[in-house]
């Protein structure tokens, strides 16, 4: 197991991952181009105790490991653990995917991958988990995290995933002006090249929602050449 001096500053990565040449350069482009601490595993059934030992921010998770295979690890992390997880494989049958995601996995990697790919997933699921541990909610608006839905004084808002995504994103940071650009990253998870007129169009629809649910209050502001604020 590799791990970088300790500093309370930077998040750590836990790689999970048999290959040392891959899990070297997992490491290397985390550490230069996220600025990530990061420890190295290369067994399954080692990956629990380290965990343990020092509970990482996010593991990288290998799907075919030697002790016991990433499927039982997340498994087993997830029975006791609500860190992010990114699985790692080069098994792309669609079966494996949805066993991987629906078994609490945040999202998944395709082998053969860019380095620079992987952490820009990095980057996208601590932020969403950051923003999880945000939503705190007030006593208008409402939103659960964990089972993906919203209300606004207590009359539920029939959103799609991509809608809910915005209004978390901006419910997180209240006031806070997020360019199209910002929100087109916070509300696709699969890094799609979508057009300033999409998101407009998603917050069109978010608003007529919201709208139905709270006639007399403006919840999303637009701000003229930059985008758009939650303003409750």
């Amino acid at each position: 197991m590799n791990e970088l001096p300790m500093d309370d500053g930077q998040r750590c990565i836990l790689i999970v991952e048999d290959e040392p040449k891959i899990a070297a350069l997992l490491a290397d482009y985390l550490q230069a181009h996220g600025g990530y601490r990061t420890r190295i595993v290369n067994r399954g059934d080692e990956a629990l105790d380290e965990f343990r030992r020092a509970p990482p921010d996010l593991v990288l998770l290998d799907l075919m490991l030697p002790g016991l295979d990433g499927i039982e690890v997340c498994k087993r992390l997830r029975a006791e653990s609500s860190v992010p997880i990114i699985m790692v494989t080069a098994r792309v049958e669609e079966i494996d995917r949805l066993l991987g995601l629906e078994l609490g996995a945040d999202d998944y990697v395709c082998k053969p991958f860019s380095p620079r790919e992987v952490v820009a997933r990095v980057k996208a699921v601590l932020r969403r988990s950051s923003l999880s541990e945000a939503d705190l909610g007030e006593p208008g608006l409402q939103i659960d995290s964990e089972r993906f839905v919203a209300s606004y004084k207590g009359k539920p808002l029939d959103l799609t995933p991509v809608e809910f995504a915005l209004l978390r994103s901006l419910h997180a940071k209240p006031g806070r002006v997020f360019s199209r650009e910002q929100l087109m990253d916070l509300m696709y998870s699969d890094y799609r090249v979508v057009s300033d007129r999409a998101v407009d169009a998603h917050v069109k629809n978010l608003r007529r929602k919201l709208t139905a649910a709270a006639p007399d209050v403006e919840l999303i502001e637009s701000v003229y050449g930059l985008g758009y604020r939650y303003a409750p």
